[in-house]
């Protein structure tokens, strides 16, 4: 059975419970055409009010679902590696380097990061754990 884009998975780190979702945005154009389409990682620690939303917006080079031959929770680059965000391991490199880079997970506000500026280092994550 599909899992719904609205249900939180549970990702267990170090002991500590983190709820992860997934959803696909974009704006509604008319006519039954939409622009700016965009997939959100929300991430929070089970225990805590605050949220961190890892966003990949499109824009040139930059794919992200859109109903055209890209797989729902795929993001990459037109010359690059794809990283599936429906994948637990994906998610917790995604998380790990968000914390690397200073996200707090007790702090009480919804925080945002963009997620292409994470994206090469999770990608060299992922490959360097499926080489191992």
């Amino acid at each position: 059975m599909p899992r719904s884009e609205k249900t939180a998975r549970r990702l267990v780190v170090d002991g500590e419970t983190f709820l992860w979702s997934l959803r696909h945005v974009h704006d509604a154009v008319g006519n039954g055409q939409y622009h700016g389409c965009c997939e959100i990682l929300g991430l929070r620690l089970f225990t805590a009010r605050g949220r961190l939303h890892i966003v990949f917006r499109s824009g040139p080079d930059r794919l992200v679902p859109d109903g055209y031959g890209m797989p729902s929770g795929a993001v990459g680059t037109a010359h690059g590696p794809l990283l599936n965000l429906h994948e637990p391991g994906t998610v917790r490199a995604f998380l790990d380097e968000a914390l690397t880079k200073g996200w707090r997970p007790d702090d009480p506000l919804t925080a945002e990061r963009d997620g292409w500026r994470l994206f090469d280092t999770v990608t060299t994550r992922r490959a360097d754990k499926r080489a191992e």
